[in-house]
């Protein structure tokens, strides 16, 4: 029996939860919801590359610095040093800032060419000669470019005549004396081609040129490196998309289609996984439907037995009714005839009791499930019903002794007129049992976080075999004294049912004095503590 006090049916806790609704991704199933989910951290990723796109920018933004600090103070140099000295100079400043330099006169000729007196600080490659591996990273280079949208530079090309006019950097340099110009290109390789031009007052212009292909090789490696992160990130999503989808959509899938099939009608024959190795929220979700799946079994198979039950009990009055009326259609002696109405008048009366005691207990469940439990105290509850006992008692009936417990000492919650139906089925019970002169013993206590109603006669008491089956529907076992059909079977069946939808339990027992008689007791809940006022 559970330990904690009950607070109402669970039915009417749940009808007052509103669900959260949910919008489109209702409409989405589990499993493609948690692969967007992977997928979204996997889109994060790639916006990688467009950070890869701006590193390769400012990469090339401060080589251009670079390059422009350098053409600075070359042309300084220049300036302050004999022209004898140029070469020399240049072919230094070459070798140092990794840069092809030429010199113009203030024609626009060439005059000095870092190239021609030193060895060349960079070779251009033609790409038809490369192996497959650079032709393939050339081509992804531009998949990724074209992905992110990155602007295309134009294409390096020599000058046929090699003159100041031929740059279109040094054109802009020249028209305005003192001002570096800068311009980025694609080498045919498509690796970058930075150039400055500046020009001085005399007319001298220099050309910075430089192949950056160190940048090419930076944003490779470190584009490999991510995608190799992506790659790998992409296959730990998948497997964890593959892992939530087996443990998570799977279980659902197998317990939404189990319900489906109890939902058609063939819910004897669904066996709904409890999936006993789950401890999480859907394990706890599958023993609830394979709880509530046992127990729609148990209330079908209830069902099907009190209609069963029903039509039996009923079956046995009409007929009887049917028979007393065919025999007033042909007796005539005034004495078998006031038999006949007799015995169709009992049948009428055994009908009437017997249709009100099945339509409450048919009804019993639902109208539990829907009731605010409250506060009771049993004291309370018990002395009107025994007071009214005893003011239409008559002589000879059995007398009550109540042994009445301290007021609220023994509290519990629950419906005040069905607990009071089922101590006015356990009186009855036990006046029809007890002796005349005998005496009908009824108390309460509370131990611990129970509370306990007993009810003893002085009758011949319960055998130990029949101490279950007299809880069942339509069993009746009655003092002889009794007139037949005076009572329908259902009383103690329906208070087994009250009482188990408060968490109680009733159940028939030997008298604690080992007198002779019947006990019944009456386990509940006790009430929780309220608490202290301030």
């Amino acid at each position: 029996m559970p330990s904690k006090p009950s607070t109402g049916p669970d039915t009417a806790l749940a009808r007052n939860e509103e669900p959260r609704r949910l919008r489109w991704s209702g409409k989405v199933p589990l499993a493609w919801r948690i692969l967007a989910v992977n997928i979204f951290v996997i889109a994060l990723l790639v916006g990688g590359f467009l950070y890869l796109d701006s590193y390769r920018s400012r990469l090339i933004d401060e080589r251009q610095e670079r390059l422009t600090l350098e053409a600075q103070l070359l042309n300084s140099a220049l300036r302050t040093t004999p022209a004898q000295g140029h070469p020399a100079m240049i072919r230094e400043f070459s070798r140092i800032a990794a840069a092809r330099i030429r010199v113009y006169d203030a024609d626009g000729d060439l005059v000095i060419d870092s190239f021609r007196i030193g060895p060349p600080a960079y070779r251009l490659r033609d790409p038809d000669t490369q192996p497959i591996n650079r032709q393939i990273a050339r081509a992804m280079d531009r998949f990724l470019d074209w992905v992110v949208r990155a602007p295309t530079p134009a294409e390096y090309v020599e000058p046929e005549l090699d003159t100041a006019r031929a740059w279109p950097e040094l054109r802009a340099a020249i028209g305005a004396p003192g001002t570096v110009m800068k311009r980025y290109r694609f080498a045919p390789d498509r690796t970058p081609m930075i150039s400055t031009a500046i020009s001085d007052a005399n007319g001298r212009s220099l050309l910075l040129l430089t192949n950056a292909r160190d940048i090419t090789r930076t944003v490779r490696a470190e584009r490999l490196q991510l995608g190799f992160i992506l790659a790998a990130v992409t296959i730990l999503s998948v497997l964890l998309s593959l892992f939530l989808a087996r443990t998570i959509v799977l279980p659902l899938k197998r317990l939404a289609d189990a319900a489906t099939r109890v939902r058609l009608g063939r819910a004897r024959d669904v066996v709904v996984p409890r999936l006993p190795s789950r401890r999480d929220e859907i394990g706890t979700l599958a023993r609830a439907l394979s709880d509530m799946t046992l127990a729609l079994r148990a209330r079908i198979d209830a069902g099907e037995h009190f209609a069963a039950d029903v039509t039996h009990e009923l079956k046995n009055p009409l007929a009887s009714l049917r028979s007393a009326i065919e025999g007033l259609e042909r007796v005539e002696q005034p004495d078998l005839r006031a038999q006949l109405f007799a015995i169709a008048h009992d049948d009428v009366r055994r009908l009437d009791r017997l249709i009100s005691d099945i339509s409450e207990a048919s009804r019993v469940d639902a109208e539990l499930s829907r009731s605010q439990f409250e506060r009771i105290d049993v004291g309370a509850l018990i002395e009107p019903i025994i007071a009214a006992r005893r003011a239409r008692a008559k002589a000879g009936d059995p007398g009550i002794a109540f042994a009445r417990p301290r007021v609220g000492t023994a509290m519990i919650m629950g419906e005040p007129s069905r607990l009071a139906r089922v101590i006015e089925n356990l009186l009855d019970n036990a006046h029809s049992f007890s002796p005349p002169g005998g005496v009908v013993r009824i108390g309460a206590t509370c131990a611990d976080t129970v509370v306990i109603i007993r009810i003893e006669d002085d009758g011949p008491g319960v055998l130990p075999d029949q101490r279950e089956v007299i809880f069942r529907r339509f069993h009746s076992v009655r003092p002889l004294s009794e007139d037949f059909g005076k009572h329908s079977g259902l009383g103690l069946a329906i208070a087994r049912t009250i009482i188990e939808a408060h968490d109680g339990e009733i159940m028939a027992l030997d008298r604690p004095d080992a007198a002779a008689g019947a006990c019944f007791e009456i386990r509940l809940p006790a009430a929780p503590e309220l608490p202290a006022q301030p």
